[in-house]
């Protein structure tokens, strides 16, 4: 069903994404920090997944049983066929949101999880997701919910609308007469953001006091269709304030766990000290959030919210925290340590964060209580551990590890998902992440080394061998594509046997250490 009819742009299908925060192993940490009980998730659901491609990750990682929908045909299409070879038993459907939660044969969740829906829906579907999660999320259960938000998307607001009446306009032009509907939805976009920036070419007052706009609508500009599509040209669009989202939350029987953003729990990188001063004298949540999302004006909340929250003791909190596994996924000479928060770039200390990563130089799951052993000498605090270790993990650096019995449950259908994603990297280069039964999570993986891991599945064993055969698909590929051109475009053989053999050299190992490889 089309745009005109549900007000969602279904016309051209949305991006091959994945989303980290949708693994239910990433909550564990945060929420231990915050000293709550993170639950044991046996049950959980995404609502809305897209392509899939975070569902069927989190499914084939892990043991948990995962159930979905999206209900866009191509996306649950996809999604399903990736369940299928994965062997995960991911339960994933191509139901309409009133359709899904109406079923009396789901189970009740220990996890939900929603990627930027919530800003997308209409009213009344979101008032039909908050009765759906308060009936069927367990007691101490956790809903994962990121969403646009004010102030931070507050400008943007009227460009959007703009924006948008272009686009609806456009429906009615016949100038894209002919194309596929993709094609003419792609060009309708295309026009309506070309009609933002020729506004703001004219120098109007709202973009003089508001500078930074202009900016913002060139990044616009340069965004891909399927990513403009559903982010701006849905008809509802809301970012909602924290206080907006909490209202309905609260009265589905939810209270505000943390942020889903590990360096939201690091202050400094994001807050001044008088900001710091003013947030920690204020005792109410929604109070509090709203006056942290001024002062770093945010446009994207990630956020995690519990029903019937437990609290720990400090000791609990402690030894849960110890028993926490992290892995390195990065070669330890490349971590650089440098992190982004609102504050801008901040270096990390050398001696603090040197022997940390020492500590986990093995490339092996390793437990907190083990770091700090390692580092205790140095006078390095377990709460300066657990401050580090959220922002290796945010920056990439590490990530969180299951314990031994999980990984080795999760790495026959982790190995399965991963020859199909490799599979399809023959003839398309849409999905840039595999899935690590160690981690449970997804690891991004362009197209070129998912070709060097086919080839080692062919039983090719040297990287020369590994660029050539890239270089086949490859050309293949590109001869099939340039058919209607002049000449089709070359690939270097030495370029590839170079990057084979820096594959082999520094990702290999890694990937190795992760199950991918």
């Amino acid at each position: 069903m089309g745009e005109c009819d549900t007000g969602y742009v279904d016309e051209i299908a949305y991006t091959f994404g994945y989303c980290d925060e949708l693994n239910p192993l990433r909550l564990k940490l945060p929420l231990l920090y915050a000293g709550l009980v993170p639950p044991s998730v046996g049950n959980a659901c995404e609502l809305g997944f897209g392509h899939g491609v975070s569902v069927n990750i989190h499914a084939a990682g892990s043991s948990t049983q995962w159930h979905g929908t999206d209900f866009h045909p191509p996306h649950a299409h996809f999604a399903q066929q990736l369940a299928e070879r994965a062997g995960s038993q991911a339960q994933l459907s191509g139901e309409r949101f009133s359709e899904f939660c109406r079923r009396d044969d789901l189970p009740d969740f220990d996890f939900i999880g929603m990627h930027g829906i919530w800003s997308w829906i209409s009213e009344e579907n979101r008032a039909l997701l908050a009765e759906f999660i308060q009936r069927k999320l367990k007691p101490g259960g956790v809903l994962y919910l990121s969403y646009n938000t004010q102030p931070g998307w507050t400008p943007m607001l009227p460009v959007r609308e703009l924006m948008h009446r272009h686009f609806q306009i456009g429906a009615q032009s016949a100038q894209h007469d002919g194309m596929t509907a993709e094609a003419r939805m792609a060009a309708r976009i295309k026009d309506a953001v070309g009609f933002a920036q020729a506004v703001f070419a004219t120098q109007p007052g709202y973009a003089v006091v508001n500078p930074l706009l202009a900016e913002r609508v060139e990044a616009v500009s340069a965004e891909r269709p399927e990513y403009l599509a559903h982010e701006y040209f849905n008809r509802d669009w809301h970012p909602m304030s924290f206080l907006q989202v909490a209202s309905s939350l609260t009265a589905a029987g939810l209270s505000y766990g943390g942020s889903a953003d590990y360096r939201d729990h690091v202050d400094e990188i994001n807050l001044s000290a008088a900001q710091r001063a003013l947030l920690a004298g204020i005792a109410d949540t929604g109070l509090r959030e709203s006056a942290r999302d001024f002062c770093v004006n945010r446009s994207l909340r990630r956020d995690y919210w519990i029903k019937e929250p437990r609290t720990l003791t400090d000791d609990e909190r402690d030894t849960a925290l110890r028993a926490h596994r992290v892995i390195l996924a990065l070669p330890r000479a490349s971590v650089a340590l440098k992190v982004r928060g609102a504050l801008g770039e901040t270096t990390l200390p050398e001696a603090l964060y040197g022997p940390i990563l020492d500590a986990l130089s093995s490339h092996r799951p390793v437990p907190l209580s083990d770091i700090e052993r390692d580092v205790r000498a140095r006078g390095i605090t377990l709460a300066q551990i657990v401050e580090a270790v959220l922002l290796l993990i945010s920056m990439g650096a590490l990530l969180n590890a299951q314990h031994d019995a999980q990984i080795s449950a999760a790495r026959p259908s982790a190995e399965q998902l991963n020859a199909a994603i490799c599979e399809q990297a023959r003839h398309h280069d849409d999905v840039h992440f595999m899935v690590s039964p160690v981690s449970g999570s997804g690891v991004f993986m362009p197209r070129l080394p998912q070709l060097f891991l086919l080839a080692r599945r062919h039983q090719m064993q040297q990287p020369a061998q590994w660029a050539e055969f890239a270089e086949a698909v490859l050309r293949a590929d590109s001869e099939s594509s340039q058919k209607a051109k002049a000449s089709p475009s070359t690939v270097s053989l030495a370029d590839l046997t170079a990057k084979a053999q820096r594959f082999a050299q520094l990702h290999l190992p890694l990937l190795q250490a992760l199950g991918i490889a």
